[in-house]
């Protein structure tokens, strides 16, 4: 009898661990090199003033994120497949370039940004070491089963808890912290606004939108759960997606939060105002180092680690996911399960629009910048995205008895406002 009390919380931890797919992933890859850049430069730009972001952002990230999964889960179908199904031509290819252009600049930005981290602890050219991530990430995520592939990479999205570590090795100012974390501050200019855009952006992302959906209808077929071009679910396989959704985006905001703390604590009140190279952003993780000797060394190599680790992460979910909505567009045949043979168009895309990303790399942006600028251009291109993906999931022809609730509806109506606003105001504060 005591044996089996025993095994009992090993097995629901278990069946716990079983309901974690899409949206851990989902999570794990929002913070990619992109997300830390920000972060990082909202911390150190701005110290605690934009804190509160990541509490306030966690209930609208979970909101659309749960919308674009329940999408996915009910219709079996990508986002653009459902847009294509059921909107114009012209409102189609409008949210599949939004998505494709956003993604392709993001995957140039990732790119540079791990050959900068790599640079830290490997004295090779910037050239050298773009050029090989982008090629192994190709052959990896072409000629290797992805779920395997992302499993490895889960790993090292576990360098991340450097940044929550470190939170509690540096002394805080815990007071300040919790009022910062809690009370929103806002600034009514261009740097702030700019910032918090990007803030928003790298968040709340178009790719994640598309990603998400299109892995639950992976997940479905995989359990051989659609029949005959629809899903045979209920309200227990939703509730199941939920939990996996909101474990993910709590992870990925409490990372966020940590990493704009951090910022502020280590890099802002050390005078560094400015992130802008690799190193500046490893410095902020001096502190958990401190005591051993080379500690700059040892911050860098967690530094780059976790960069490099988060990178072949997110740049094949950002390829991917771009990639899912031109296929669905088009009708292709779109897996990451796929082989080649049979998924010439889908992984064409992938290919493209990484070799592409790998382009921008030399027409001389730094990388760290090119992070930031990629995160602020995701903040404006989701607003439009945002506001299809509402109608989609409030659409009782679409949705039907799974059509979003009055909660959601608040929630992702507020997104939507919220992410335009905060678009509007940095536009209209330009110069200022």
């Amino acid at each position: 009898m005591g044996e089996q009390k025993l095994a009992k919380p090993k097995s629901r931890f278990r069946q716990f661990l079983s309901t974690l797919g899409p949206g851990i992933t989902t999570g794990a890859a929002d913070d990619d090199p992109s997300g830390i850049a920000t972060y990082s430069q909202t911390g150190a730009q701005f110290g605690y003033g934009q804190l509160w972001t990541a509490l306030y952002m966690l209930p609208f990230m979970t909101a659309v994120q749960e919308a674009c999964a329940r999408i996915g889960i009910v219709t079996g179908k990508g986002i653009a497949a459902v847009v294509k199904e059921h909107y114009s031509k012209g409102v189609l290819y409008a949210v599949v370039w939004l998505v494709v252009i956003a993604n392709t600049i993001n995957i140039g930005a990732d790119i540079g940004a791990m050959a900068a981290a790599a640079q830290l602890i490997v004295p090779a050219p910037l050239i050298v070491l773009t050029l090989l991530f982008t090629v192994v990430i190709l052959l990896l995520e072409i000629f290797t089963n992805y779920r395997v592939y992302a499993k490895i990479l889960k790993w090292l999205a576990f360098t991340l808890l450097a940044y929550p570590i470190t939170v509690f090795i540096v002394h805080q100012p815990w007071a300040t912290v919790l009022k910062a974390t809690v009370v929103p501050h806002f600034e009514l200019s261009f740097a702030f606004l700019f910032i918090i855009t990007g803030v928003l952006g790298t968040t709340i992302s178009p790719y994640m939108f598309f990603w998400e959906a299109s892995q639950e209808v992976e997940e479905e077929k995989a359990a051989h759960l659609i029949k005959n071009g629809k899903p045979k679910i209920g309200w227990v396989y939703i509730k199941r997606m939920r939990v996996d959704n909101t474990v993910g985006m709590v992870f990925s905001e409490i990372t966020t939060w940590s990493i704009i703390l951090v910022g502020a604590t280590v890099l802002h009140a050390s005078g560094v105002t400015d992130v802008k190279t690799a190193a500046d952003a490893a410095k902020a993780l001096e502190p958990l180092v401190k005591t051993f000797p080379h500690a700059g060394f040892l911050a860098k190599l967690i530094f780059s680690v976790g960069i490099i680790g988060l990178g072949m992460l997110a740049v094949p979910v950002l390829s991917g996911s771009a990639a899912y909505a031109v296929s669905d567009a088009l009708n292709w045949k779109a897996s990451l399960n796929l082989k080649l043979k049979r998924a010439h168009g889908f992984y064409g895309v992938i290919t493209i629009a990484t070799l592409i990303g790998l382009i921008i790399n030399f027409v001389g942006i730094d990388p760290v910048k090119a992070l930031v600028y990629a995160a602020v251009l995701n903040g404006v291109a989701a607003v439009p995205l945002l506001f299809i993906i509402v109608r989609i999931a409030s659409s009782e022809k679409i949705m039907g008895e799974y059509k979003s609730g009055w909660l959601s509806n608040t929630l992702l109506w507020f997104t939507f406002i919220a992410m335009g606003a905060a678009a509007v105001a940095m536009f209209f504060t330009i110069g200022k």
